[in-house]
């Protein structure tokens, strides 16, 4: 045995030494806590030093390196408390000031973990301050600071002097005009443009979740279900249905507010945001109404799915309500991105005269939901805004030149046409045509629909 062995003995050092450094490698690894995710962000860092990155604090081995990777340290000394102005899911949320050496005085709100909490609760709780320090946007809450090195563990942010949206509309129902709340749903879409932009998905886009300042000024807020964006696979999952919310095996799903694939299979995306900020939407514009009012989760899923739509709120102009309605679209690639709805707000805002007309008669009658295609074409479209709706707006003024000038003359719009005057990339063709044929489907629906009505039995 030995003197087989005895060759071998280069070769076997050869190999305790390659293993002896890939174990120090390992080592060095751990040490410094970092993940691949952490990695890929340090390369793309390096490969494009103008692209901000969102990293995923749960890829962090240590919570506490991940938040003080993105959160400042405040000495608890610093915050004074003032009083308790709600209960979160750790603990209470109270409002004081911060004094930081240096600096003036700030109000502050001032999250704290409760006593008793397991390694969980605090990797959970910290996390939230690990995710809202990576963002630096006006729409979006922001981190002011954690105290974690003294109990109780507390996360600051900024003080939102008129809180959660839902209930400041509540309170002063009906008291904005149109280009007010269209302000605030502006700037809600600002910082949710900015998140996507960092290829983030919020989960959980709600008028409770949006805050609002003495400024009127609103901020998105509230990451407790929000994730990195990923590929994954689009299985199954089974939902049970409590207290208002669905569970599954991924967290809780707030139904009202969530897209239907997101649903299903929990799928997801800036598109499935999209759709909850379609219903952020229609709770500005009914000012703060509960969606889909009194009904049931199984019966709001039921009715999405057969294609009904929640109705103008009352007022509403019909543009907005048709951006909601294409925020609701059932295929997500037909929704619009946010950068798309933030263009077409930004117009909307600068000619309010001409294109903000409202809706008649009182407030819908809860459960009167309407179905998909409802309001006919002419009377909702104008050529620049469904050219804005479909992405498309790029070719304005070749349609106009050509003399479509109405959305009638839009209706005869063929793919040689289009190739003659210039519209010529076979995937806008597409959507163009996708586009007129669903409103020439929608017409002869409508005129079936009448004919049927028409008819005397015999």
């Amino acid at each position: 045995m030995v003197v087989y062995l005895l060759p071998q003995l280069p070769r076997l050092t050869a190999v305790f030494c390659s293993l002896h450094y890939f174990i120090l490698y390992l080592c060095y690894f751990r040490r410094g806590q970092y993940s691949k995710a952490k990695q890929d962000l340090e390369e793309e860092k390096h490969l494009n030093p103008g692209v901000r990155i969102y990293v995923d604090p749960f890829t962090y081995e240590d919570p506490d390196q991940a938040v003080h990777e993105f959160a400042k340290e405040i000495d608890a000394s610093n915050i004074h408390i003032e009083k308790v102005i709600g209960i979160g899911e750790f603990g209470e949320v109270c409002s004081g000031r911060l004094r930081l050496q240096g600096k003036r005085e700030i109000y502050v709100a001032i999250k704290s973990l409760k006593a008793g909490y397991a390694d969980k609760q605090r990797r959970d709780f910290l996390s939230e301050a690990s995710i809202m320090g990576q963002f630096d946007h006006p729409n979006i809450i922001r981190l002011e600071g954690v105290v974690t090195r003294c109990k109780p563990v507390m996360i600051i942010t900024e003080y939102m002097e008129n809180g959660s949206l839902n209930t400041f509309l509540r309170k002063h129902d009906g008291q904005f005009t149109v280009i007010q709340l269209v302000g605030m749903l502006r700037g809600i879409v600002s910082g949710m443009k900015y998140l996507s932009d960092m290829s983030y998905v919020h989960r959980d886009l709600a008028a409770r979740n949006i805050l609002v300042n003495s400024n009127l000024v609103c901020k998105v807020s509230d990451f407790g279900l929000s994730r990195v964006l990923e590929d994954e696979s689009e299985a199954a999952y089974t939902t049970q249905e409590v207290t208002g919310t669905y569970h599954s095996p991924g967290g809780k799903i707030p139904i009202r507010w969530t897209a239907p694939e997101a649903i299903a299979y929990r799928k997801f995306t800036p598109a499935s945001d999209t759709w909850s900020y379609g219903v952020v939407m229609w709770e500005v514009m009914s000012y703060g109404e509960r969606p889909y009012w009194d009904m049931s989760n199984q019966d709001v899923i039921k009715a999405i799915d057969e294609g009904y739509r929640l109705p103008p709120p009352m007022d509403c102009p019909v543009c907005l309500h048709q951006l909601m309605l294409d925020c609701w679209q059932r295929d997500r690639i037909h929704r619009p991105s946010f950068t798309q709805i933030l263009n077409i707000l930004d117009k909307l805002i600068r000619n309010p005269t001409t294109t903000l007309r409202r809706t008649g008669g009182e407030r819908p009658v809860p459960t009167l939901l309407e179905p998909v295609g409802g309001p006919e074409f002419v009377s909702v479209w104008s050529v620049e805004y469904w050219l804005q709706a479909i992405g498309m707006d790029m070719y304005r003024d070749t349609l106009t030149a050509a003399g479509y000038t109405s959305p009638d003359s839009l209706l005869t719009l063929t793919q040689q046409d289009m190739a003659s005057i210039g519209i010529v990339t076979p995937s806008h063709q597409d959507q163009i045509l996708a586009s007129v044929q669903q409103v020439l489907l929608s017409h002869m629906q409508q005129i079936q629909e009448q004919m049927q009505d028409s008819m005397v039995p015999v």
